[in-house]
């Protein structure tokens, strides 16, 4: 295990990575300034110096240089805000090993520790790497983003909740939001995580061949059955088979699939013997399945018998504060498949991402950022390698612009956003298009006081 020296001004975040850090058996030190923290690396030895870019006296940088400097041996991960993706960029061609983007996801945290102590080399010989397709990537890839607004804290909390349960899950969001990853949450976190996840479109399926799909069918049962095959269900068994489009069923298939969650048994087409299945079933729709019931189209009784738990995903735009997260990922992801080493977003980039609404979610994200991953030319990503219509995109004029990018007024835009969230600083700096440290320094150096 490392030991590491987290430099971080805001106390109460400082403690939190300290108490995390120490829980993955780490050995932790922490300061609360720039100059504290050098005093504490002159007289101690640390493996890892975790650092705020911004810090009161001395600053993450000088740190950085420091440590290059005097203690090659030693390891800088930088922390920082969105708005500073090029500081840390510099920062890393001065020799940090790593940097990480705020809010800390604690995975990515973890993830980037982790390499930074498995680095043997000093942070000067990795700071101009050999160009090679497996040199280090600058930027630190997750399995996954939980995210950290209002919305996606809810809907982790559902995931957590129903989990390890054996209830039947519909999901319900608009497409590309990632109701895949979402059944795929839910299933890890059961007791069949160790056995199958099956995931089928439904949509994709052929209605002439659908029973076949589901329940297997034996040979000679009809024309090109040239081969006993085993179904979706039996595939799926003790694991969780995931219906992704549910809606698009026929109404005989519908009938089938509720016999068989009735009765824990399918017959394989052309078969006259019955096979048990023991299988969780998730389902995912864009649809308004409550509508289709009505409307005669979807079968009441198997609609409840799949509405056991419903989570609703949220869309891109309801989740301001995950999208340079997930941004993140998508370009670790497509720096990896490409070859490439595309550092970040400029700041003109990162206002088109948090700005635009996203009407295709997570896969239209997804898409975009790698095409601007293939691109890319330079270090940082700028705002012309995007599509057209992100470029184009004028939000509606009758709507509030309260970024302060744009509205030099930055005190009055504040006590607005306040106001209109109720005194909420969380609420207000999403709505500012800021993260909540720089909320309170702004209300700091305008000295507004609630």
């Amino acid at each position: 295990m490392g030991k590491i020296l987290i430099v971080e001004d805001d106390v109460a975040f400082c403690q939190m990575l300290e108490t995390f850090l120490r829980k993955k058996k780490h050995e932790v030190t922490v300061a609360y300034s720039g100059e504290e923290a050098l005093r504490k690396i002159k007289s101690n030895t640390y493996q890892i110096i975790l650092t705020d870019v911004r810090l009161p006296e001395k600053d993450g940088n000088f740190i950085l240089n420091e440590v290059t400097e005097n203690y090659p041996e030693t390891k800088v991960i930088l922390m920082t805000g969105y708005a500073e993706v090029n500081m840390a960029v510099n920062a890393m061609k001065e020799g940090a090993v790593d940097y990480i983007s705020k809010p800390v996801q604690p995975e990515q945290l973890l993830a980037s520790v982790e390499k930074a102590l498995a680095i043997k080399t000093t942070p000067k010989a990795m700071a101009k790497p050999a160009k090679s397709k497996t040199s280090s990537k600058p930027l630190t890839e997750a399995k996954y983003v939980k995210g950290v607004s209002d919305a996606s804290k809810k809907l982790n909390n559902y995931i957590q909740l129903v989990g390890p349960t054996s209830m039947s899950v519909l999901i319900i969001g608009e497409s590309g939001t990632g109701k895949e990853y979402v059944a795929k949450n839910i299933h890890n976190q059961s007791k069949r995580s160790k056995e199958a996840f099956i995931a089928v479109d439904c949509g994709a399926i052929p209605k002439e061949i659908a029973s076949s799909e589901f329940f297997g069918h034996v040979k000679g049962s009809f024309t090109g059955a040239v081969n006993d095959k085993i179904g979706h269900f039996e595939a799926a068994n003790n694991g969780t088979l995931f219906l992704d489009e549910i809606g698009n069923l026929s109404y005989e298939l519908q009938v089938q699939l509720l016999r068989a969650l009735q009765e824990r048994k399918i017959k394989p087409v052309g078969s006259n013997k019955e096979v048990a299945v023991n299988i969780r079933i998730i389902t995912a729709t864009n649809e308004n399945l409550k509508e289709a019931v009505e409307a005669g189209t979807f079968r009441e009784d198997l609609y409840h018998r799949l509405n056991e738990f419903s989570i609703q995903v949220p869309s891109l735009k309801e989740r301001n504060e995950d999208i340079m997260l997930f941004a993140n990922f998508f370009l670790a992801k497509a720096n990896r498949e490409l070859e490439k080493e595309v550092v970040g977003f400029s700041d003109d980039t990162i206002t088109l991402l948090t700005q635009y609404q996203w009407p295709g979610n997570l896969r239209e994200m997804q898409n975009a950022i790698k095409r601007a991953v293939l691109l890319t030319t330079e270090t940082l990503i700028l705002p012309e390698v995007f599509p057209e219509n992100m470029l184009s995109y004028n939000s509606d004029k009758d709507e509030k612009d309260y970024s302060l990018f744009k509205n030099k007024n930055e005190e009055e835009m504040i006590i607005n956003a306040l106001k209109e969230t109720g005194g909420n600083k969380s609420k207000a700096a999403r709505l500012l298009n800021i993260d909540r440290k720089t909320l309170y320094n702004k209300l700091k150096q305008y000295e507004i006081e609630l």
